[in-house]
């Protein structure tokens, strides 16, 4: 800079014998604290695993019949036999309102019979999402043919049966429950194939759930749960256009009218057959002809009130004693209270309150230690209670 410049800038600063103006900020600037950023909220989920790889192949399928017996009966193929082996394996994550099952199995054909849904209270919506191999499931004479990356939806509530090629995939289960208001529109579409623009968009989003299971976070379940549901029932059709099938949705929309009753009224000493016909205007032969594919009315009440009782067992704030609960839940003594409890869940109250298996909705995530109790079967029990 030459001299002339450099007095001419002295002579500014100097001028008035101010000192020179710095640049004023419009926002005064906050102290910066240390970067001590929270730590993320930590993953909850923790997955219940089972597998028949370690086994003897003889011992392989056996005990896979039992793995899924609460939900079908499986047989191999006719060309098959024990001594090949059924190396399978089963993982369960439990999202508090939907279970995720990640699943891999070589081929086997599968039935949910008419007696098995008369000894079982598990009435879910499930979702396939095959990844590998292909499947044939029939329901009422209509075959649904599933294929990799192509999603099925089909109710526990119905009979069915099926073959499957050696597979993998994704199987959701959620509670019937979860859709009370979209009940006629699930129903309508029992044993579809989705498909269309929503039905990619699911295809995606579940894979992505899949891909972060072991990163999802408490806040993350209800969301998802949520979201899954929103996105199913986009998928599914319109209204029905025939007569015939405008029928079966007012039978639908009946059938969850009878539900919601007999869980509103699990606590009732009056909650009958006479009862539910009077609140929701129908015979009693019809009422029985609602409930039949569930094993009967009264099968469905006794199993709702059960369930009831093992959540109140289970939940450390309830205070009563075992025939307490009992006698809440309209059983007559606590011996035959113990006897239907034994029978819907293996094992004794005074068991299920020592070691609280069902893991309660106000707790969805799987608590950590499997050896305490929680089970595949447990789960699908508690799912949406």
């Amino acid at each position: 800079m030459a001299p002339r410049a450099v007095d001419a800038k002295k002579q500014d600063e100097a001028h008035a014998g101010q000192a020179p103006e710095r640049e004023r900020r419009r926002w005064s600037r906050d102290a910066q604290p240390p970067d001590e950023a929270a730590p993320p909220p930590a993953p909850v989920l923790e997955p219940l695993s089972f597998s028949t790889i370690k086994l003897p192949p003889q011992d392989q399928f056996a005990a896979w019949q039992a793995h899924v017996a609460p939900l079908v009966e499986v047989k191999l193929p006719d060309n098959k036999s024990l001594d090949d082996g059924f190396p399978a394996d089963h993982t369960a994550w439990n999202l508090g309102g939907m279970l995720i099952v990640q699943q891999r199995a070589p081929a086997h054909s599968y039935t949910r019979s008419t007696a098995k849904l008369r000894s079982s209270s598990i009435d879910h919506w499930y979702v396939v999402l095959p990844h590998t191999g292909r499947s044939w499931t029939e329901v009422d004479r209509r075959v649904a043919e599933g294929q990799p990356g192509k999603l099925e939806i089909r109710s526990l509530g119905y009979p069915f049966r099926g073959r499957a090629t050696d597979s993998e995939g994704l199987f959701l289960y959620l509670p019937r429950d979860l859709f009370a208001d979209a009940a006629a529109t699930l129903d309508a579409k029992n044993n579809s194939i989705l498909s269309g623009n929503f039905a990619s968009l699911l295809v995606d989003y579940i894979n992505s759930i899949e891909a972060r299971l072991r990163s999802l976070t408490a806040e993350d379940l209800p969301r998802i749960v949520h979201a899954t549901r929103s996105m199913i029932i986009a998928c599914l059709a319109p209204p029905a256009e025939h007569a015939a099938a405008a029928e079966q949705l007012a039978s639908v929309a009946l059938m969850e009218r009878a539900r919601r009753y007999v869980h509103q009224n699990l606590e009732a000493a009056n909650l009958t057959p006479d009862s539910m016909c009077r609140a929701l205007g129908v015979s009693r032969s019809r009422l029985y002809q609602l409930f039949e594919p569930s094993g009967g009315v009264l099968h469905y009440i006794q199993s709702r009130r059960l369930l009831a009782a093992h959540l109140a067992l289970s939940d450390p704030a309830d205070s009563r004693r075992i025939v307490e609960i009992a006698e809440a839940f309209g059983f007559s003594s606590a011996a035959n209270f113990s006897r239907a409890f034994s029978k819907e869940f293996g094992y004794s109250p005074r068991e299920g309150r020592r070691t609280m298996v069902l893991p309660r909705s106000a707790n969805p995530v799987s608590p950590g230690g499997h050896e305490n109790g929680s089970s595949f079967e447990g789960w699908l029990k508690a799912l949406g209670s």
